[in-house]
């Protein structure tokens, strides 16, 4: 099997192999910018790091019983024997896990004007850090701070999981959603609902004025991931998806691609 068994996103891709996808297709979107961009612009990558907070919830590990009466202080031998006290504790009923903050590495695109280095355009493929906790309120209050400025923001949202953007008005339901802001045409923000079912869609990344928006095919951006490291070889299609579960009628869908794509790649033994 070479390749995602889906036209579009690769639900799979939502578990435990997303952080590494998120840096491979941040570098793929960079190099597709990169030879598109007019000569006074540069498309460079930016990391930040997210404080993620665990779930909150306690682990329990049962303890076995202990006889803490064996143990006991041994001091130097003294000149006089004097007799010692052995005091037993009491063992804890079970241990339980402190959910300690990560630092969760993010990397997004900018594309900067290199003569005097102004952010141009921000380009960010959120993460689950981005749409939960207290990484939810930090990217809320980065992406206010960045609407208030003279800077385009596109954001890709590839993940069901967590919140969504917030805007005005219901937007069609759809599992993945591409947003794009321009500061010359603030508040309005374009959408781009993503099916399921297709590819992802190719869309403008504006730059300032005079200049014409350059395309981000983003079907080719994941198509180049899957090339360069193989995810299809890495991500079991055997297990069910990771969450949520989708409907009856997706979920169907969903495992019709999967069979289709192993039965291709069986080969009839001689």
């Amino acid at each position: 099997m070479s390749g995602s068994p889906f036209p579009g996103m690769d639900p799979y891709l939502e578990g435990e192999m997303w952080q590494e996808f998120h840096d491979t297709l941040a570098n793929q979107i960079r190099a597709q910018l990169l030879p598109l961009l007019p000569h006074r612009y540069v498309a460079l990558l930016n990391k930040r790091y997210v404080i993620d907070q665990p779930a909150l919830g306690i682990v329990a590990v049962p303890r076995r019983r202990t006889m803490y009466p064996d143990v006991h202080v041994v001091e130097p031998p003294r000149a006089k024997e004097t007799a010692t006290a052995v005091y037993g504790v009491t063992a804890p009923a079970l241990e339980a896990i402190n959910p300690l903050p990560d630092e969760v590495p993010v990397l997004s695109v900018e594309i900067r004007d290199v003569a005097d280095r102004r952010l141009v355009t921000a380009i960010e493929i959120l993460s689950p850090v981005n749409k939960r906790g207290d990484g939810a309120l930090d990217y809320f209050n980065k992406r206010v701070a960045l609407l208030q400025t003279e800077t385009h923001l596109l954001e890709i949202d590839l993940l069901r999981q967590g919140t969504r953007i917030e805007l005005i008005g219901e937007l069609p339901p759809a599992p993945y959603y591409v947003y794009l802001s321009r500061f010359t045409r603030r508040p309005r923000t374009e959408v781009w609902p993503i099916s399921l079912r297709g590819p992802l869609p190719t869309v403008p990344v504006p730059l300032l004025p005079p200049d014409s928006d350059v395309p981000l095919n983003w079907q080719a951006a994941i198509n180049a991931c899957f090339e360069l490291v193989g995810y299809e070889r890495l991500l079991d299609y055997t297990q069910p998806s990771p969450p949520p579960d989708f409907s009856e009628e997706d979920a169907t869908w969903v495992k019709e691609q999967i069979e289709e794509r192993l039965a291709v790649t069986v080969v009839p033994t001689l």
